[in-house]
C-alpha cells in the first residue's frame, strides 16, 4: 500500500516512467522462467532484452528466435505492443471498454504518454492509435505470410509473419533469425512492406488522423505538413547517399547482383535507422561515412505521438529553421504560412541538448572499460537512445557495466522526451523579470 501511495503522488511524467520501469522488471522476470526460455539466457539477458522490448528498441545479447521458446517469443511481443503504443494507452482502452470514466490523473498520463499538450479528445486518440495498429499489423502479417510460409511451413511462417509484423509497426527490430531479414534482401514483399510498416509507425498517430480527417494537403496542420515533408526529405536524402557510399563495398552492397537489388537493400538501410532496426546488410562492414550518416539519422527518429524514438524529424526541422532564420536575421520562425511559438523553439534547444549530453556520456561510459572500436560505440549509444536497434556488433562484447549503460540509455531515448516535454509544458511563467544583459557567442 504504501508503494502504491507513492506512486500516486508522483507527478504525470514520474508516474509513467515508474510503469514502464515496473513492465521492464515483470518482463525480465518472466523471460526467466524456463518455459520462457531455452536454458541459456541469465538473469542479466533476460532483463536487457525486456528492457529493449519495452523501450521498442531491438538490440540484443541473446539470438531471439532461438534463446527463446515460442512463449518467450510471444511475451516479447506483447512487451513490444505495449512499449510502442503506449502503457498508459492500453489502460485507458481497457477502462473504456469496461465502462470505467477514465479520470483527470489517468488523462494527464496518457497526454504524456501520447505526446499531447491539451486532455482533449484523448480518448478518441487512443482508439485511433489502437485501430490503425491492428490493421496496419494484420495487412502487414498477411503478406509476409507469402515470403516465410512457402520458405518455412504453415505453423513457422505464419508466427515468423505475425512476430516481424508487430516487431516493424511499432519500430522495434526484434527479429527472429541471427541475420534479422538478410536472407531476403532482394525480396520485393519484404524490402517494401517491412518499411511500410514502420514508416507509418513512425509518422505519429496524429498525423495518421489529421491525413484521415481532412485527405487534404492544404487542411493539414502544420506539424503534419513539417512531418510528411521532413519524412519525404530524409527517405530520398538517405536512400541517394547510401546507394552512393556503400555501391562498390564488397560487405554491403557490392556483393549483390543487380541493379534492382542494390537499390531495394539501399532503400531498406537508408529507412531503417529512423527506429526500425531491421537490417538486410551487414551493419558492421559499412564504410565509416555511411555509419557517421546512419548515427544521424537513428539520433533524429521517427514522429511524435508514434512508435518510434530520437528527438523526432520535428525537432530537428525546427532546429534548422531556426539557424536559417538566425542567418537572415528574423525574429519569426515560419514555416508553411505559419509561426512557430517560443516556446516551441525552447523545448526544441532543451531536448536537443539533453539528448547530445545523454549520449556523449554513455559514449564515455561505454569507453571506459571496452576497448572495442570507437565508432563502434558511438554507433551502440546512437541506437541505444533513437530506440534503434541498429548494432555494428558491439552490443555482445559488452561488459556489466556496459550493458547497465545501454539500458539506461533506451530507457531514457524512451521515456525521457516525454518527461522533458512535460516539464516545459507546466512551467510556470516568471513573477519578476529582469533587465536585459548582453553576452557575446561565436
Amino acid at each position: 500500500m504504501a508503494f502504491l501511495d507513492w506512486l500516486k503522488r508522483l507527478p504525470p511524467p514520474g508516474m509513467l516512467a515508474a510503469m514502464y520501469f515496473i513492465f521492464i522488471a515483470l518482463g525480465g522476470l518472466v523471460l526467466k522462467l524456463p518455459f520462457a526460455n531455452t536454458g541459456d539466457v541469465g538473469w542479466g539477458d533476460a532483463f536487457f532484452t525486456a528492457t529493449s522490448a519495452v523501450t521498442v528498441t531491438g538490440l540484443v545479447v541473446v539470438d531471439t528466435g532461438t534463446a527463446f521458446t515460442l512463449f518467450g517469443q510471444g511475451v516479447l511481443m506483447v512487451l513490444m505492443q505495449l512499449g510502442g503504443l503506449g502503457l498508459m494507452t492500453f489502460a485507458v482502452l481497457l477502462l473504456s471498454a469496461l465502462g470505467i470514466t477514465v479520470g483527470m490523473p489517468q488523462r494527464m498520463i496518457l497526454r504524456e504518454d501520447l505526446n499531447q499538450t491539451s486532455l482533449g479528445n484523448l480518448t478518441t486518440l487512443t482508439r485511433i492509435v489502437f485501430g490503425v495498429a491492428l490493421v496496419a499489423e494484420i495487412i502487414g502479417g498477411t503478406l509476409l505470410s507469402f515470403v516465410f510460409v512457402p520458405d518455412l511451413g504453415w505453423g513457422a511462417g505464419l508466427w515468423s509473419a505475425a512476430f516481424h509484423s508487430v516487431s516493424a509497426f511499432n519500430n522495434a527490430g526484434f527479429a527472429l533469425y541471427p541475420d534479422s531479414l538478410s536472407t531476403w534482401v532482394d525480396h520485393p514483399i519484404v524490402t517494401i512492406v517491412v518499411p511500410l510498416l514502420f514508416i507509418i509507425g513512425g509518422l505519429g498517430f496524429v498525423v495518421l488522423a489529421d491525413i484521415f480527417a481532412k485527405r487534404c494537403w492544404r487542411r493539414l496542420s502544420l506539424h503534419s505538413k513539417l512531418m510528411i515533408s521532413g519524412t519525404i526529405v530524409l527517405i530520398l536524402v538517405a536512400w541517394v547517399m547510401f546507394a552512393l557510399l556503400e555501391w562498390s563495398n564488397p560487405r554491403t552492397l557490392g556483393s549483390l547482383e543487380g541493379i534492382g537489388a542494390k537499390l531495394q537493400a539501399s532503400f531498406f538501410q537508408a529507412v531503417t535507422p529512423r527506429t526500425a532496426g531491421f537490417n538486410t546488410l551487414d551493419t558492421a562492414g559499412m564504410h565509416d561515412a555511411t555509419a557517421l550518416m546512419t548515427i544521424a539519422l537513428m539520433v533524429i527518429g521517427g514522429g511524435s505521438t508514434s512508435t518510434a524514438g530520437g528527438i523526432k524529424v520535428t525537432t530537428a526541422i525546427v532546429l534548422i529553421l531556426g539557424t536559417i532564420a538566425f542567418f537572415r536575421r528574423s525574429q519569426n520562425l515560419n514555416a508553411f504560412g505559419r509561426r512557430i511559438g517560443t516556446s516551441e523553439m525552447q523545448k526544441v534547444l532543451a531536448l536537443a541538448t539533453l539528448s547530445t549530453a545523454v549520449i556523449f556520456i554513455g559514449i564515455f561510459l561505454l569507453t571506459l572499460n571496452n576497448d572495442t572500436y570507437f565508432l563502434s560505440m558511438v554507433f551502440e549509444a546512437a541506437s541505444a537512445f533513437g530506440t534503434v536497434g541498429l548494432s555494428m556488433g558491439a552490443t555482445g562484447t559488452l561488459d556489466g557495466m556496459g550493458r547497465v549503460v545501454i539500458m539506461i540509455i533506451m530507457f531514457v531515448g524512451r521515456v525521457g522526451p516525454l518527461a522533458l516535454g512535460f516539464f516545459l509544458a507546466t512551467q510556470s511563467a516568471p513573477r519578476v523579470r529582469y533587465p536585459p544583459g548582453q553576452i557575446y557567442l561565436g
